[in-house]
């Protein structure tokens, strides 16, 4: 049996990851930029232009949504620090997407680059 560590190490060297230097010019060339955290996560602050789908619905709406139908997509996956992106990413390559890119370290390694996020803002009631 396998441990959630070991998944994500046999993952990573099934995929490919992006180092955080070649992460900005991966986004440029994405169809879509996908963060695999949960919703909370995604609103605590996300990299400007990505969609959230969360790893527990992964597969459903990628199988639902005719705009993520072409595995010919250019698509570049980040989490939190990057083990659920790396199962994401073994799991989207299953579903036979080409071109899927994971960011190393996740968006914890760019916000510690100093790398941009949005946080959106919630609406103030009086």
């Amino acid at each position: 049996m396998k441990n959630a560590h070991q998944m994500v190490e046999a993952a990573k060297a099934h995929i490919k990851e992006v180092s955080l230097d070649q992460a900005s010019d991966a986004i440029k060339q994405a169809d879509f930029l996908i963060d695999v955290r949960e919703p909370d996560e995604f609103r605590e602050g996300h990299i400007a232009g990505a969609i959230n789908i969360p790893r527990g619905l992964l597969e459903f709406k990628l199988s639902a949504d005719p705009a993520l139908d072409d595995r010919g997509l250019n698509l570049v996956i980040y989490c939190k620090n990057s083990g659920r992106a790396a199962l994401s990413a073994q799991a989207m390559k299953e579903m036979g997407y080409a071109h899927v890119l994971s960011i190393s370290g996740g968006i914890d390694a760019w916000q510690a680059a100093d790398k941009p996020v949005v946080k959106p803002s919630m609406p103030e009631f009086d």
